[in-house]
């Protein structure tokens, strides 16, 4: 990568300029007019020339736009894919994005819970036959040991999600099925722990439908068993008053409250509506919960699982015999027939199949006119900034309303529109000080381990006072981090959120300034002092310090060792450190690096002696920029 003498290239300058006999000319810095200039520096960096600042060829603006957009659009990036999306055009990126397809989860979490399962085989095979050599293994101890292997559970969908993220080429589909997971919830926090396949098939709703249609997000995970336990409308009865069965009005209230209508009328632009007192309108009551918690009774299970009790399935029946990978079938027995009336406008008859009520209330929400903003300002959040104007949040929720084809619902069209309107893309609004968002620090993860390769290591033996140990390479990269360890240090991890209500609300004003001027930051919510400090420890651990891989806790098994960050494709601009500086600007800081912040990069390199090699100063700038608001906080 050839770097050049270096002005900030995402906003170009205006400049007049006039010179003698000649009219005076109005252009920007960049577009390459220098004829009759004559330009200065204070000096020549590595013999780069002055005027270049002016030309145009010193500029990386291309690339700085790209890396934004990436860092908007996916869960992380390398250089080349900043390089070849500038090549692309930002436009052509996001339509090759969105024709490409998913990579799904479970697949990938029941290969790797094959593996797993087959070491601890091994591993009681093993134990066995050294506490009674030469005893045969008969099917009797295959089951008792089958019988102390635990899972696939949580630990095998988190090994499998960050396999998937950091792997998949379709990363904005990734990037939007992560977003959506934070909009329609279930939790690990809950009995859901334990089951790795429903959490990964859960999971593939996004991955299926991030550029599909909304109306089959909402349909089906009302039906999935995962949604059905977690917000408790599996076998959720009809009422016999006589027996105190009342309907449950757990899922009838969120997928109102926070997968469809939200509690407020709004304007498309997703300002709240008022009455003739100035007052918000509530979209619902009450009673409009009873009335919808009517309409979601008698779901159960379609299947059973293999046991050696129940091989029909029947209402009441308990949720782990389900069959987990079927939607959720109708027991008309246990329906509520009685006529509803749902927000006073939708009246479903009475006597009326449960199935039919479930998709006419469904149909119902997806076509209420609050759907298109609330989701447009959520969507606006997750993927670029936290306070999205009134006119952006109408322009989005006008491309939900119509794709342009005629089809509402189209979130292809949602996406587009976010990643390209103006105040996504356009300079003025990077520059803006209400603009932007903090990064979740999960994305900040993810993006170390998309910006560089990662080498395995095994059976290392450590020395001490620098000199060199012994390193056998793994046979195969896997990225396993087990999930539970950005969760409990970060308090956020894949499909982790402590309750329905996401890790944080989307109006969530933290205390001081921001709530003063009446600003949001949903993820300022999960930052305190100590997940600030658990994240600095975090990158620490995966950069600077040298034995150690301290983001991927992979060992559990010894074959596949640990993982570090190889930067050696990169070591060589630590020669001259500005190239180095100019790098991690655009592959980390968007082109938004502060005079401030590269003077203080400049002062520790100046600060190291003479010992200090090019690794360990590339991997200490990449450890000082991932930490400071140039990075972290997205323009």
């Amino acid at each position: 990568m050839n770097f050049q003498n270096k002005i900030k290239g995402l906003c170009l300058l205006s400049l007049v300029v006039s010179f003698w006999g000649l009219e005076a000319q109005q252009d920007y810095i960049g577009a390459g007019n220098d004829t009759g200039l004559t330009i200065t520096s204070s000096h020549n960096y590595n013999g780069y020339r002055a005027d270049n600042t002016v030309n145009g060829s010193g500029m990386d603006a291309d690339l700085m736009e790209a890396s934004r957009l990436l860092s908007q659009a996916t869960m992380g990036y390398n250089m080349e894919e900043v390089e070849r999306t500038a090549a692309m055009g930002l436009e052509a990126w996001v339509d090759n994005q969105l024709t490409l397809g998913p990579n799904y989860l479970r697949p990938q979490m029941d290969e790797i819970w094959e593996q797993i399962y087959g070491w601890n085989i091994d591993y009681y095979t093993n134990q066995y036959l050294e506490n009674n050599p030469g005893a045969p293994i008969t099917e009797e101890i295959l089951e008792s040991f089958e019988e102390d292997i635990y899972g696939p559970w949580a630990l095998n969908f988190h090994y499998a999600w960050w396999q998937n993220t950091i792997l998949s080429s379709d990363q904005l589909r990734q990037k939007v099925a992560y977003a959506l997971s934070q909009i329609v919830v279930i939790s690990i926090n809950s009995d859901l722990v334990d089951h790795g396949d429903v959490l990964s098939s859960y999971y593939d709703i996004f991955l299926k439908h991030a550029f599909g249609n909304y109306r089959d997000i909402i349909g089906e995970v009302s039906l999935t068993p995962a949604m059905g336990l977690y917000l408790s409308h599996y076998n959720n009865p009809k009422e016999v008053p006589e027996e105190n069965l009342h309907p449950d009005e757990n899922y009838a209230r969120e997928i109102m409250q926070l997968f469809s209508i939200g509690l407020y009328e709004l304007n498309q632009d997703g300002t709240r509506k008022k009455d003739a007192q100035g007052n918000d309108i509530p979209t619902y009551n009450n009673n409009d919960i009873k009335e919808l918690a009517k309409v979601f009774t008698g779901l159960g299970a379609a299947g059973v699982m293999e046991n050696p009790w129940v091989d029909t399935p029947f209402f009441g029946m308990d949720w782990y015999l389900a069959d987990k990978d079927a939607p959720m079938k109708m027991y008309q027995e246990w329906h509520e027939t009685s006529e509803k009336t749902i927000l006073g406008e939708l009246v479903l008859p009475a006597g009326q199949q449960g199935m039919r009520d479930v998709e006419m209330a469904i149909d119902f929400l997806f076509e209420h006119d609050n759907v298109g903003p609330f989701l447009a300002r959520q969507l606006i959040q997750r993927i670029v900034k936290s306070n999205p104007s009134p006119g952006y949040v109408a322009r989005v929720a006008a491309a939900f309303a119509d794709n342009g084809a005629g089809e509402r619902g189209d979130l292809g069209a949602v996406v587009k529109a976010i990643l390209m309107d103006v105040e996504a893309r356009t300079c003025a609004e990077s520059q803006d000080e209400d603009n932007g968002q903090l990064i979740e620090p999960l994305l900040r993860i993810t993006q170390l381990g998309k910006a560089f390769p990662l080498d395995c290591r095994k059976d290392s033996v450590y020395t001490i006072n620098g000199e060199d140990f012994d390193e056998t390479p793994c046979q195969e990269i896997r990225y396993w981090l087990n999930g539970f360890s950005t969760r409990n240090r970060l308090r956020q991890s894949p499909l982790g959120a402590p309750s329905v209500f996401n890790f944080y609300l989307p109006d969530h004003q933290p205390v001081g300034e921001m709530t003063s001027r009446d600003l949001y930051g949903p993820e300022y919510k999960i930052h305190d002092s100590s997940t600030a400090i658990n994240y600095i420890n975090m990158v620490f651990l995966s950069t600077v310090w040298n034995y150690y891989g301290g983001s991927w806790d992979n060992d559990i098994n010894e074959d596949l060792g640990w993982l570090s960050l190889n930067t050696s494709a990169i070591e060589p601009y630590a020669e001259n450190p500005e190239d180095l500086y100019n790098y991690l600007d655009i592959l980390f800081a968007r082109g938004h690096l502060s005079d401030r912040q590269r003077e203080s990069l400049r002062d520790f390199v100046n600060d190291q002696p003479n010992w200090v090699d090019n690794w360990d100063k590339t991997r200490s700038l990449i450890f000082l920029m991932m930490i400071s608001p140039d990075y972290t906080i997205r323009k």
